[in-house]
Order: structure tokens, then C-alpha cells, then sequence
């Protein structure tokens, strides 16, 4: 385990990329009270491509805009019980992607899950930072900040 000199800060929020599902820019909640990530995600369909499982899905990565919505694809890579924080039981698929942040980039599992009605289109759990990062709570986009509408092409 490294110490924490050696760890990069991030605030409690940050824009991340996730450039497997096509999503160059998402801002997420750094949620270390949440031990997995969580990936907002409607009409979730689960399909079958070379005998592999997959999931398609839309999500309406710039806040507040329900318009404009991307559609992903990916592997499954497990299906299981989440608790969220109200605690609240849900089936989820989780994913593996690429999350691009702080000039690096590494394989992280995804929830999904319809986040419409949060604040935030992604958290970032813990399970996702460990000994990479820690956690400011007084800071805010530490990495920068991006303009999603203009990566989209709004």
C-alpha cells in the first residue's frame, strides 16, 4: 500500500472519461462511502454477440439535458444484489471500462442503474480509488473541468 504522498488528490467531484462506452466526458461524484461505482443507464437490454453476454444501454451524459442521450455497449461482466444508500435491493449488470482521470487510465466495474433523479450521472467508489487517490471533501474538480456539451457536439 503507498502512502498517501503518493497519491493524487481529487475533489468530492470530478469529470471523468470513459472511453470504452464512448463517453469522453461525465461528471461523478467521488462517493468513498460507496464501495462500487454506480453508472446511470436507461432501457438496459441484455443480448447475446458470439456466444458472449452483452448489455446495451442509453444514458443522458450532460446534466440536465434529456435529449441528448448516447447509446453503449459492453460485455456483462456479473449480474448482482446492490444495497444503495437509502437501502434499497436492486439486481444490476455490472460492466468493466476504462475510466480515464488524472492523466491515468485503468480498468474499473460499473453498476448500472437509472440515475435520472440524482444530481450525478456517475459515482466513484472506492473500490475505484484505492491506492491511487485521496479525497478532498473541501475541493472541487481538481483534475479541471471539461465542457461536455461541446465534446458531444452540442
Amino acid at each position: 500500500m503507498s502512502n498517501d504522498t503518493d497519491r493524487k488528490v481529487l475533489g468530492w467531484r470530478e469529470w471523468v472519461a470513459l472511453p470504452d462506452l464512448g463517453l469522453p466526458a461525465i461528471k461523478a461524484k467521488v462517493d468513498t462511502g460507496a464501495l462500487t461505482s454506480a453508472l446511470h443507464a436507461f432501457l438496459i437490454e441484455p443480448y447475446s454477440r458470439d456466444n458472449r453476454d452483452m448489455v446495451r444501454f442509453l444514458i443522458h451524459p450532460v446534466q440536465r439535458n434529456q435529449d441528448f442521450a448516447v447509446e453503449c455497449h459492453s460485455p456483462v461482466y456479473d449480474y448482482r444484489e446492490v444495497t444503495d444508500s437509502g437501502g434499497h435491493r436492486e439486481m444490476r449488470y455490472v460492466i468493466q471500462s476504462d475510466i480515464c482521470l488524472a492523466g491515468e487510465s485503468w480498468p474499473i466495474e460499473l453498476t448500472l442503474t437509472n440515475r435520472d433523479t440524482m444530481r450525478f450521472r456517475m459515482l466513484l467508489g472506492r473500490r475505484a480509488m484505492v491506492d491511487r487517490f485521496v479525497v478532498d471533501p473541501a475541493a472541487s474538480y481538481v483534475r479541471g473541468k471539461l465542457r461536455p456539451r461541446k465534446l458531444y457536439g452540442l
